[in-house]
């Protein structure tokens, strides 16, 4: 497995993560410890979670997912050998929410105890807070990070005017910087990180996570027409990928996977994962099958060609092909 450098935070990860929004929600626990086992054998040991997954599920409370992968590791001792990522911020209910120096440090507890560990390798501000100064998240992430409960810090859907100035901040107070941010990025949702984000994560060389990597199943071929819609329970959502430019994206899709022998999951993630900004895209399976297709995905080279046909094929507004 080829590793890649986390941002500046001394971590090597692989080329892809594993998302743990599933855990606890659509898998049980049981189901969970046979996809961790089957994703550690691979050598994929990245894995995100947030201590709000998953409070939407009914009777969740959050912080299933981070229990479930913290009694995995438990059961298997292989703390060592695993990779967390999880995130501090969205709303936990109660009033439990956002980035204040108070809520983070208490959250951050919680999450440890959840997980079984004394240290989270990578800690995240979930959802930017407006109504906290970015100084006192900061100074609640240095506690974390001197007290050796955290190794790095990231920030997911943040803004790019918002992130760099918490960079500048962490530059001018002696704070520490985050290393990589998690936005949503994916064949289809372009737009928005290459314009706001992307010159921010290559002009500070941070790493970068993009979530929704195959946007909710439709980068799978899976939906085609509104017939495909009864397929799951997310179909209904898949109206707005629809158009035009969604269906030339799914004809760039097979034609290169047709090439490859592969299939167009896979195509989709390699494209992310063959991006220079990007470290590793996440993705989650429900199924051992789904898993050995998101594994094939780390292992599958596009070359020049299919990489400039897939990007042309995607690009927004008919500008970037790039």
């Amino acid at each position: 497995m080829n590793l890649r450098k986390l941002g500046n935070s001394g971590i090597e990860v692989p080329p892809l993560c594993f998302g743990g929004n599933i855990f606890g929600w659509t898998v049980d626990e049981a189901r969970s410890f046979e996809l961790l086992d089957a994703l550690l054998d691979s050598g994929l040991n990245f894995i995100d979670t947030a201590d709000v997954y998953s409070r939407w599920a009914p009777g969740n409370q959050g912080g299933e997912s981070e229990t479930i992968i913290g009694n995995w590791m438990k059961a298997r001792g292989n703390r060592g050998h695993v990779i967390v990522a999880t995130k501090v911020g969205n709303d936990m209910g109660d009033g439990k929410k956002g980035l204040s120096k108070a809520y983070i440090l208490r959250a951050a507890e919680d999450s440890l105890r959840r997980l079984q560990t004394d240290v989270i390798d990578l800690y995240q501000s979930h959802i930017d807070d407006e109504s906290t100064p970015l100084e006192e998240t900061l100074e609640a992430y240095d506690i974390l990070i001197k007290a050796g409960k955290v190794r790095a810090i990231g920030a997911s859907n943040y803004s790019g005017a918002r992130l760099d100035d918490a960079l500048l901040i962490s530059e001018e107070k002696e704070l520490p910087s985050y290393v990589c941010v998690q936005p949503e990025y994916n064949l289809y949702n372009r737009e928005k990180y290459e314009t706001d984000l992307e010159p921010i994560v290559l002009k500070y060389g941070l790493g970068c996570i993009p979530y929704f990597a195959l946007a909710s199943g439709f980068l799978t071929g899976k939906y085609r027409s509104e017939a495909d819609f009864g397929k799951s329970a997310r179909g209904q959502g898949m109206a707005k990928y629809l158009n035009e430019r969604g269906l030339r994206i799914l004809g760039a899709l097979d034609e290169v996977a047709a090439s490859h022998d592969a299939t167009p999951a896979q195509v989709a993630i390699a494209w992310l994962i063959a991006r220079p900004s990007i470290t590793a895209p996440i993705a989650s399976a429900t199924s051992r099958q789904q898993l050995d297709d998101l594994i094939a995905a780390t292992r599958l080279r596009l070359d020049a060609a299919a990489v400039s046909a897939l990007t042309a094929a995607s690009a927004w507004n008919g500008g970037s092909e790039q």
